[in-house]
């Protein structure tokens, strides 16, 4: 299978947040087709629809290059979730891991249990601010618009410009 880039997003809001973020990349170095490139600065944001008292995310993103099939690289991200204790038994419950398959080359994809570019994207700060970190000249494959121009129309920036 050709090599294909790919972004995806990780966040956590239990525990040790950073160390859990290195400790998902080092296992994803550790699966056969998929090499992380470049991660992102992490970024910290408050939870959004969370039960009261969670914590706040930190949140980064990842450019990966991977021969595997976008499910089987789902697969891999959702393995190593619960390697690292994700709970996926109440949504939006406080996680140690959270990792979303964002882009997947410049596929179009809208199976049962995978959305390729992920639905919301271009409407979170704390995914658009780091992965325009990595490339900020990556598109949607959909509408073909920068998603530069998707972070210019975000109600809060927090003040922070694009690289």
């Amino acid at each position: 299978m050709p090599t294909v880039t790919a972004f995806i997003a990780l966040g956590s809001n239990m525990g040790q947040r950073e160390q859990n973020l290195t400790r998902a990349l080092d296992y994803l170095r550790r699966v056969e087709g998929v090499q992380v490139i470049k991660v992102s600065s992490m970024v910290e944001t408050a939870p959004v629809n969370c039960p009261p008292g969670s914590g706040p995310f930190l949140n980064a993103v990842a450019k990966l290059e991977t021969t595997l099939n976008a499910r089987a690289l789902l697969d891999a991200l959702l393995a190593v979730e619960l390697k690292l204790g994700r709970d996926r038994s109440q949504p939006n419950a406080p996680r140690t891991i959270d990792l979303d398959l964002l882009l997947y080359g410049q596929e179009i994809l809208d199976e049962p249990g995978l959305q390729v570019p992920h639905p919301r994207m271009h409407e979170r700060f704390f995914v658009l601010w780091p992965l325009l970190q990595i490339d900020s000249r990556v598109k949607d494959p959909r509408s073909g618009e920068p998603f530069a121009d998707a972070y210019d129309r975000l109600p809060d920036r927090r003040g922070m410009a694009l690289p």
